[in-house]
C-alpha cells in the first residue's frame, strides 16, 4: 500500500462504473499491433484525455488542533493505493479503463474505487513520498506501462503548453547562441536559488532572439510543479533584467529544451548526496 494524504481527484465525483475507455483500449491494441511512432503518440493523447480506476482504501480521519485556545477539530482523508511490485520489488500504481480490468486484480471487489485523470497521476508518480517508479494501465490485461521519467516528460510538455507565458509559437525563427556578455549576478542567484530547490537537477543557459525580441533562456532539468518552479525562477531574476533582455524558461524534457542545450554544460548541476 501507498499512503497519501489529503490527496485532491480531479474527476472523483464520477462513478467508477460509468468509466470506459474504448478509444483508449482501441489505441492500445493498434499500438501493440505497429509500434510505430503515429500510433505510439496517438496512444499517448488518448491516455492524457481519459480516465482511470485506481484501486483504494479511503478512511476519513479527524486530528484537533488548538488556534488562540481553542480547540478546531479538522477533519482530512488518507488514501491507502494498492500497488503492484515487479520482480525487482519495483513498485508501480495499476490503473484500470474500466471495472472489467480492475475486477481482473484480485480482492478489488471489495475495494474502494478512485476515479482519477493523467495529471492527477503524474503528480502522485512524481510525489517522493509515493515510493512509486510509474503507472501500468490495465495490468492484467493487454498492459502499457509508463515509467517515471515518461510520465514527468509528458506531464511538463503539457503543463508547458497551457501556460501563456514564455511560450515558443510553432514556425517561428528562433536564434539561440551564447550572451555576449556573461550575466554573472543573474547566475550567481539562480545558482543560489537552485541549491535550495530539491526539485531541480540541472540548469542550463543560452541567449535567445525572436521576433527581434532578445531573452536569456533558462532550460531547467526538474520534476515537480512547473508554474511553481517557474514563478520562483522568474520572481529571482526579475532584479536583474531590464526590457531589452527578457527572461525565457523550458522545462528539459521538451525536445526544443534539449536540442537548444545539445553540447551545453549546466551552469548549475545538483549535488550528488
Amino acid at each position: 500500500m501507498s499512503d497519501l494524504k489529503n490527496v485532491k481527484m480531479e474527476g472523483s465525483k464520477v462513478p467508477a462504473e460509468k468509466i470506459k475507455n474504448p478509444e483508449l483500449v482501441s489505441a492500445i491494441e493498434k499500438m501493440q499491433q505497429d509500434g510505430s511512432k503515429e500510433n505510439i503518440d496517438a496512444m499517448i493523447n488518448q491516455v492524457v484525455e481519459a480516465k482511470f480506476i485506481l484501486p483504494a482504501n479511503v478512511t476519513p480521519t479527524t486530528r484537533a488542533r488548538t488556534n488562540n485556545g481553542q480547540t478546531i477539530m479538522e477533519q482530512s482523508t488518507q488514501v491507502q493505493f494498492r500497488l503492484l511490485e515487479n520482480q525487482n520489488k519495483e513498485k508501480f500504481f495499476g490503473v484500470f479503463t474500466d471495472t472489467d480490468e480492475l475486477f481482473k486484480w484480485n480482492g478489488t471487489q471489495s475495494a474502494n474505487k478512485v476515479v482519477t485523470d493523467f495529471d492527477s497521476l503524474a503528480q502522485m508518480v512524481m510525489d517522493p513520498k509515493a515510493g512509486v517508479l510509474g503507472f501500468v494501465i490495465n495490468p492484467f490485461g493487454k498492459s502499457v506501462t509508463f515509467p517515471k521519467p515518461m510520465v514527468i516528460s509528458i506531464k511538463q510538455q503539457r503543463d508547458y503548453v497551457r501556460m501563456n507565458n514564455n511560450k515558443i509559437e510553432p514556425g517561428t525563427q528562433v536564434q539561440l547562441g551564447e550572451p555576449k556578455e556573461y550575466p554573472i549576478d543573474l547566475m550567481a542567484a539562480l545558482i543560489n536559488h537552485f541549491s535550495t530547490e530539491e526539485t531541480v537537477n540541472a540548469a542550463y543557459l543560452r541567449m535567445m532572439e525572436q521576433n527581434g525580441q532578445k531573452s536569456y533562456l533558462i532550460v531547467v532539468d526538474f520534476y515537480g510543479n512547473m508554474e511553481e518552479t517557474f514563478e520562483a525562477i522568474d520572481k529571482v531574476a526579475k532584479p536583474f533584467l531590464d526590457d531589452e533582455i527578457q527572461l525565457s524558461m523550458m522545462p528539459y524534457s521538451m525536445e526544443f529544451g534539449k536540442t537548444a542545450v545539445k553540447g551545453v554544460e549546466p551552469f548549475y548541476k545538483k549535488q550528488e548526496q
